[in-house]
């Protein structure tokens, strides 16, 4: 079943129309409704220089903060009509996890961007996506913040492990599966992890998929080097244009703790990679 219903994170960093892109693409592809999401959030002070900012300059810099999301509105409704796209748009204030989070939950999936260090402006910044991803329950598309992508689900590497997470994942893709010329099922160091699926790693998710329609390749590789960095690898070897793969981490008091693999991709992501948690 194709997604029907897309949202997609604006906001006024660089990777922002890239992203936008990458999602106008995928809508048109399903003919799905789009809808643009900017959140208002607090910018990134210290404790000290906060209290020292008098009210008329908050008040400015949300009047200017304001005006920055109405042109952010303005160049999504122009790219969305002139690409023929069903779309709407929403802003909310919020920090910008928390409201991806909760306004996902109402979508067949939601887009958003990697994480750019250089670009942490707001106090919620640092938290995106892993934050979303692990409290959203809805499948997130992580577009990279360097390049443009194209193709997005023409040849799909699965990053399988034979974990709930992992299953999660390929159920959250299947759109994008029936549809993807080449899917190849990477499993790396099964015997070691115990991640494969007896004799034949992978084997089991390609007989599942098999009964969508959809022709399966299974991988497997045994190697010291990271599990991360290895997928990567392959990744580029392969030519892929998209990664499906679980979402590791848990809630550790008031943080987000990534597991290993999912930690490496978010940061050095070479092409767009689809979570599900």
């Amino acid at each position: 079943m194709a997604y029907k219903d897309i949202l997609v994170h604006v906001d006024n960093s660089e990777s922002s129309p890239a992203r936008l892109n990458a999602s106008m693409r995928l809508a048109k592809a399903w003919d799905a409704k789009m809808t643009g999401l900017y959140v208002l959030s607090k910018p990134f002070l210290p404790a000290y220089a906060e209290a020292q900012i008098s009210a008329d300059i908050i008040e400015a810099q949300a009047k200017e903060m304001e005006k920055i999301a109405a042109r952010a509105e303005e160049s999504f409704s122009a790219a969305t009509r002139s690409n023929d796209l069903k779309a709407e748009w929403r802003v909310v204030e919020n920090g910008t996890a928390d409201a991806l989070a909760l306004h996902s939950r109402f979508y067949d999936l939601v887009v958003v961007g990697q994480h750019n260090p250089d670009e942490d402006f707001f106090i919620s910044d640092h938290e995106m996506p892993d934050r979303m991803i692990l409290t959203s329950g809805r499948p997130a598309m992580i577009i990279p913040y360097v390049g443009e992508y194209e193709t997005i689900g023409e040849n799909v590497m699965i990053a399988w492990d034979g974990s709930s997470q992992a299953s999660r994942a390929v159920h959250d893709a299947l759109a994008i599966l029936t549809d993807a010329k080449e899917v190849t099922v990477m499993v790396i160091n099964p015997k070691k992890t115990g991640n494969g699926s007896g004799k034949e790693p992978g084997a089991g998710v390609v007989r599942h998929l098999a009964e969508h329609g959809i022709k399966t390749v299974a991988e497997h590789v045994t190697t010291d080097m990271d599990p991360g960095n290895m997928l990567l690898s392959r990744a580029a070897d392969k030519g892929i244009d998209l990664i499906v793969m679980g979402a590791y981490g848990h809630a550790r008091w008031t943080e987000f703790v990534l597991g290993g693999v999912t930690k490496h991709m978010l940061a050095h992501m070479t092409v767009p990679v689809l979570m599900s948690h």
